[in-house]
């Protein structure tokens, strides 16, 4: 007779981690409206009242994912930016890791521009987030620039960014470097003719 080692007892942290990790693959693969709670119990082999006890509900469960993914791309797009020495170089490496974090991450990101009846608020949240993480970096390189201003070109930005995501999701032959070229070539032309002398 063989004994099985004793399973390792997650803490609660890693056990929500590893939630969100097969919630994210169960909506992904099923979409949001035939998910189950059930079969993301299955998935991560716990009981379905774990998965309340840590949530709520599958809505919670569906914006925990979510709002994971928001601390992640400000993560990536932040020390992207930061590596940069220059308000051009700035704005393509923050471009640059925003491409290649939706695409390592495409389950993720698929589900929230699917979800948008559920996700709606936490959606915009994140075009929220992002514009004011891009506005930041324009007023640290454009000090006496107007905050509208500076707001308005942000938000075109996250927008153009959003956009080009989508699309390169549907055709499949754009990569990240070439998505992040588009952006420049028209946001940093402009950019830098409105630019302060």
């Amino acid at each position: 007779m063989t004994t099985r080692a004793p399973r390792r007892r997650l803490g609660r942290a890693e056990r929500e981690q590893q939630i969100l990790d097969a919630a994210v693959a169960v909506f992904s693969e099923r979409g949001f409206p035939n998910a189950s709670m059930d079969a993301v119990a299955e998935r991560v082999g716990v009981t379905k009242p774990v998965l309340y006890t840590h949530f709520g509900s599958k809505d919670g469960l569906l914006l925990a994912c979510i709002s994971r993914a928001r601390a992640e791309l400000l993560e990536v797009t932040s020390t992207a930016a930061a590596s940069a020495d220059t308000p051009e170089e700035m704005l393509r490496r923050g471009t640059r890791a925003f491409f290649d974090h939706l695409e390592r991450h495409e389950p993720e990101w698929t589900l929230l521009f699917c979800e948008s009846t559920v996700a709606g608020e936490a959606l915009e949240a994140v075009r929220a987030q992002q514009t004011d993480f891009i506005a930041a970096l324009l007023a640290a390189q454009a000090p006496g620039a107007d905050p509208q201003r500076l707001a308005g070109w942000a938000q075109v930005i996250v927008g153009a960014c959003e956009r080009l995501a989508v699309w390169r999701g549907s055709v499949r032959t754009v990569t990240s470097e070439q998505a992040t070229e588009y952006l420049m070539d028209l946001a940093w032309t402009g950019l830098a003719a409105a630019a302060p002398r």
